[in-house]
Parts: structure tokens; sequence; C-alpha cells
């Protein structure tokens, strides 16, 4: 079986093809791809692999922009950092979804999946089929808080998400700080609560205290420890240091 790999982050697409080959051996990984210029073109040759694994932000765009250009006649696992909810929607559209990072039992399942119910008549996807996805791709954010509720005197009032540089927790209480202004204010979310409801290609949570959103991030700061701190574009009263765990997927969420 031939497979093909598109993902736009190079340490990503080696640890899947990696994982793969210890799943199955017979699953050959014949090209990996990091955009949609690049996948177009593979497919536009003519190629069809027995399965394709793919990404949803690619290097040039999200992977819909290729639905538009060429018939992709393969079945597909999705491999994406996007929450449960939106994935759950995929599920209509092709074989089964992995969510990063990918773990072996879960690719070891979607491959007998794939074998089970893999006709290669059957597999072709319809205008419809198209059209949805891509409405679910390109609406996938709009399920992630716009604003939040905040706390001011006596007062509630909402902040947009968009004007938070980041988020910390204080004992049981959280509070954002905006940018440009920093001004604090409470909330009323806990930080475990702000991770599921807040887009994760804007904010990462980089310790057990803090959320940093990608906007307000201007530089990180090798620390001794193997820890690194991250310096704002703005005055910031906390020390936001990395938990030494989340450095790697920091690391990946800031390089694109």
């Amino acid at each position: 079986m031939e497979a093909c790999i598109i993902e736009d982050e190079a340490e990503a697409a080696e640890r899947l093809t990696s994982l793969i080959k210890a799943c199955d051996p017979t699953i050959k990984v014949v090209q990996r791809m990091d955009s949609v210029q690049d996948v177009v073109a593979y497919f536009l040759s003519g190629r069809q692999p027995d399965i394709v694994f793919m990404d949803i932000q690619l290097a040039d765009g999200k992977s819909f922009e290729i639905f538009d250009k060429v018939q992709i006649e393969s079945p597909i696992i999705f491999t994406t950092a996007f929450d449960q909810y939106a994935l759950q929607a995929f599920k209509q559209y092709s074989i089964d979804y992995l969510l990063k990072p990918i773990q072996r039992n879960d690719l070891h399942a979607a491959i007998e999946k794939l074998r089970k119910i893999y006709r290669p008549t059957s597999t072709r996807l319809t205008d419809t089929d198209i059209k949805a996805l891509k409405e679910i791709i390109g609406n996938a954010n709009s399920r992630f808080k716009q604003r939040l509720l905040i706390k001011s005197g006596n007062k509630l009032q909402y902040r947009p998400t968009h004007t938070v540089a980041y988020f910390f927790a204080d004992g049981k209480n959280a509070y954002l700080i905006g940018k440009g202004d920093g001004k604090k204010a409470l909330i009323d979310h806990t930080l475990e609560e702000l991770e599921d409801i807040l887009n994760p290609e804007q904010f990462f949570r980089i310790s057990r205290k803090y959320i940093v959103s990608f906007d307000a991030v201007l530089e990180v700061k090798g620390l001794i420890s193997a820890k690194i701190e991250v310096k704002l574009n703005q005055p910031c009263e906390h020390e936001l240091v990395v938990s030494r765990e989340r450095v790697h997927e920091f690391k990946m969420w800031l390089d694109r």
C-alpha cells in the first residue's frame, strides 16, 4: 500500500512516517509534501496513492484549497491540531482523523479501519462532500470564543479575545492582560476552560499559570534549565517561562 503525507512540519512528518512503518511495514510513504501548491501538482500528474495523511494548516494555506483545484480519489486520514468537536465533523468525509500529537494506538486503529472499509470505487469525494468539507474547515475557528465576559467593579463587560496579550492564574482566580494597555481584568473561566474555548492557533498554554497570545510574543530566550522565557512586545510584570515538557510543542506553535 502506498501513502503520501501532506504536512508542513518536518518533525511531525518524520514522526508520522516512523509511526506508519511501526504500525504496518507494508505501507510505503512514497511522497511527502508541505504546501497546497505541491499537493495540487502531485495529483494533477495523475497519481492517486492508496491513502493520504493530510494536515489542515499547510505552508501556504489550508488544505481545503486543494479540493478547488484537483480531484483526490484516495481515502484521506486527517492529521490535525483542531479540537475534538471540529474533528468529529470530518468523519463524514474521511476514513478517520488523528489528533496531534499522534499516538501509535490511534494510528493503528485508523489503518485497520481503512483496510476494512476501503473500496476504490466508493472513496471518491463528491462535489457535495467537498463543499461541506470546505465549510467545516473554513468555519472551524468560529466555534472558538471571540470575546470574554470580564468583571470590572460591579459591572460586567465583554473583551474581544484578539485584544488579549496573555492570561494568568492567581490562586482560584484567572485574569487577562490587555494588548497595548496592559490592563488586568478578572474573568469567569479557569485556564483549563480557556484551553478548550480559545483558538489554539492564537493562544498557547506555556505553563500551569500562563496562556499567551501569538500576536503578543516578541522573542523567546533560552534558560540554563532547558526552559525558555517568553518576552512580549509590551511591558509585562510576570515572568513567562515555558514549562520544560511544553518547550518542543511551543516552538512548533511559533514556527509557522
